[in-house]
């Protein structure tokens, strides 16, 4: 099949169109979903009636008592958080703080312990939900079998995406993987499997994108194409929650939550914060 040459502007990413068809949701971007849990989606919980009563600005994200608790250990204490559609958080906090236990509570990947959450307005794990979140992961996942083409094709058709092919080319070309489309990225380094990953998160229409360590293994060229897709995704509109310990990109975000053994311990202005302390589960009244 003959590709699309590179565009010469910026592949900007891609945002959801009304009446759009909802996947069927795979894995990572794309997790399985049974027909028994389609079932149950169509069903709303008390809960989610009680998350509905809200009456301020729309909200992309909306927690109430949202917990993770391992036997007697706390993940993450029951959290009661709104984040505004369109805002950009960062989330920081020391390794364990419970960055990436919110963030896969918040995708349907992990089972919360206590409370209800609703992201674009469906209740997580619901395939609205999943239709709407587009999720890159530290750790991504790949398909034994498939290039990353191939990838990018199966995950932009999944989910609607228009003129894909020609999003696919420049966002191969924005990472620095054009010579690498045809391999399979289960064979990469770290770095370039990170790559691939940036690609399929944003060849996929999405309102909310929930990320975590985006930045590690990334090279220059891989940095700053990331930095460039978050900020397009964000003045189209999208809503981003960013956990990091890339503290040069904290003050990129409107808004600073950070954690510290399962809890919150600032919620507020980066400008206003010490992110270095907060990184490492300092609280600021311990300052």
């Amino acid at each position: 099949m003959t590709r699309p040459k590179s565009s010469s502007g910026s592949s900007r990413p891609n945002r959801p169109s009304g009446g759009r068809q909802q996947p069927r949701p795979t894995s990572a971007n794309t997790p399985q979903h049974s027909k028994k849990e389609e079932t149950e989606d169509t069903e709303e919980p008390e809960e989610v009636a009680e998350i509905a009563a809200y009456s301020g600005p729309p909200l992309a994200i909306h927690t109430i008592g949202l917990g993770k608790s391992y036997g007697d250990a706390p993940a993450l204490v029951p959290l009661d958080l709104q984040v505004a559609e369109g805002e950009r958080v960062s989330l920081i906090g020391h390794n364990g703080s419970g960055k990436t236990t919110l963030i896969r509570m918040l995708t349907g990947m992990l089972e919360p312990s206590d409370g209800t959450a609703t992201v674009v307005g469906h209740p997580i794990a619901s395939l609205e939900a999943r239709a709407a979140v587009s999720y890159l992961s530290d750790q991504p996942v790949f398909y034994d079998d498939l290039t990353v083409w191939e990838h990018l094709e199966y995950i932009a058709r999944l989910h609607g995406t228009e003129d894909w092919e020609q999003q696919a080319v420049d966002l191969i070309e924005m990472v620095g993987l054009t010579q690498r489309a045809d391999d399979l990225p289960m064979t990469f380094s770290r770095g370039l499997k990170q790559k691939a990953a940036i690609t399929m998160a944003f060849v996929r229409p999405f309102e909310l994108m929930l990320i975590d360590e985006p930045f590690v293994g990334l090279d220059r060229t891989g940095r700053e194409a990331l930095l460039e897709l978050l900020s397009l995704a964000h003045d189209d509109g999208a809503t981003l929650v960013i956990a990091t310990h890339e503290l040069s990109s904290v003050r990129e975000g409107q808004r600073l939550i950070a954690l510290s053994g399962g809890e919150v311990t600032y919620d507020g202005s980066p400008d206003e914060a010490d992110v270095n302390a907060l990184t490492e589960g300092i609280r600021l009244d311990e300052l």
